[in-house]
């Protein structure tokens, strides 16, 4: 299987969501997602986004799923691996790991 670029993307915010009392922050997610996943893929062929839910965005892409967190009451973050949902509030590694190897991203 050939590696192809995967984009990683967190949607959260500053506040910890109220299903999530006692997790890390989305951003601490966020970093502690990159160093996990980095370790394991060897950071090549990936690119990470954290995107605030809190602020304005200029990515359509964004706008539209920020909109879909709010209508959809979905739990933050938000993981998703070339733009599907892995995971919602407290993300659990083996189902990114699933999804990046569904991905075509090889361990290195």
């Amino acid at each position: 299987m050939d590696n192809k670029q995967v984009t990683i993307s967190v949607y959260g915010r500053e506040q910890i969501c109220a299903n999530c009392v006692g997790a890390p922050s989305s951003w601490e997610t966020y970093e502690w997602l990159q160093a996990a996943i980095n370790r394991k893929y060897k950071g090549r062929f990936l690119d990470f986004e954290y995107i605030d839910i809190d602020k304005k965005q200029v990515i359509q892409k964004h706008k539209e799923f920020i909109t879909k967190i709010e209508e959809d009451d979905l739990f933050w973050p938000v993981i998703l691996v070339n733009d599907e949902i892995v995971s919602e509030g407290i993300p659990h590694l083996k189902q990114v790991y699933k999804a990046l190897d569904e991905n075509g991203l090889e361990l290195q």
